[in-house]
């Protein structure tokens, strides 16, 4: 069958409370009052919530058309897993592993991100070690123009991972709220084949590019929704952290502008998500969509 180009998909479908089986070439969403036929083919990811189950053979068919399953909280505030990508290609890999293994447009990515965060130009030659003393202070400005915005006194980023209680509301807030960004953050880079791991200012984590991207957001959406919420008081603060987060992904709408942001900065042309060449009007297994087929490799080299 001819899929639909990634960018023309619906982005993304989140289900709660429900039971996801197939129906015909397709699947659907079935609860106790309604069933709700699902359009799997025109779908990019299925993020699924708490209170769902869903079938084998449902799970087949969406891989089969391209569109990528998440485990996740409430409204993507929590990434538990995830199925296969949303594209049966790797060119979205070879790019992001081309722009990070190449020292000139490693400095390039780095500084076109610093340049979307804080809408300021720095030298393409900048050291990555100078570009990140700069993030951090820029970043500690932010904490501290927030905390003089919104009247809460400020320690600065203080927390222990492995005694949660040692916290204070502040760094147990910003702690919840970056964890409800790099999961919704994941499951948008999953979904277009770009690996998790490979990152340019965060390195040597298997989360390292989740961070990188995450870190687009976090001090124009995230630090101010935490100082304002411990300013209204610091009771429950987590929960009602993770409510505000779900809100503001929502209201935002984040989860669509994700993967246009990531093109932007890794001057990316991406895999459009697409069937091979030659599969109109037929299915075909996984693994017949690539065998045979040689993708452009990034250099143009002989195999050793």
């Amino acid at each position: 069958m001819q899929l639909t180009r990634f960018d023309d998909r619906l982005s993304y479908l989140y289900l709660e409370k429900g039971h996801i089986e197939q129906e015909a070439g397709s699947v659907a969403f079935v609860t106790e009052r309604q069933r709700v036929p699902i359009p799997a083919a025109d779908l990019a990811l299925l993020l699924l919530g708490p209170g769902t189950t869903i079938t084998h053979a449902a799970v087949c068919n969406l891989a089969d058309c391209n569109c990528t399953v998440v485990w996740c909280g409430d409204e993507g505030t929590r990434y538990y897993a995830h199925g296969r990508g949303g594209t049966h290609f790797s060119a979205n890999l070879l790019h992001q592993a081309q722009q990070a293994c190449h020292p000139a447009s490693h400095r390039e990515v780095v500084r076109r991100m610093y340049e979307f965060r804080f809408k300021e130009s720095i030298d393409p030659q900048t050291h990555l070690q100078v570009v990140r003393g700069k993030e951090g202070y820029r970043v500690r400005a932010a904490y501290q123009a927030a905390a003089e915005r919104y009247g809460v006194a400020w320690q600065g980023r203080q927390y222990d991972p492995h005694d949660w209680s040692k916290g204070d509301p502040l760094n147990r807030g910003l702690s919840t709220a970056s964890a409800c960004l790099n999961g919704l953050v994941h499951a948008a880079i999953v979904s277009a084949g770009y690996s998790p791991a490979i990152g340019f200012i965060h390195t040597g984590k298997m989360l390292s590019f989740v961070y990188d991207v995450a870190d687009l957001y976090k001090v124009d959406l995230l630090i101010p929704l935490v100082f304002s919420k411990v300013a209204a008081g610091e009771k429950e603060i987590e929960s009602r952290v993770r409510v505000a987060c779900r809100e503001l992904f929502f209201r935002e709408d984040l989860l669509s502008r994700i993967l246009p942001d990531v093109r932007k900065v890794l001057n990316d042309r991406h895999d459009s998500g697409t069937s091979a060449p030659g599969t109109a009007g037929r299915s075909e297994s996984l693994d017949a969509r690539t065998e045979g087929r040689d993708l452009p490799r990034p250099h143009d080299r002989p195999d050793p």
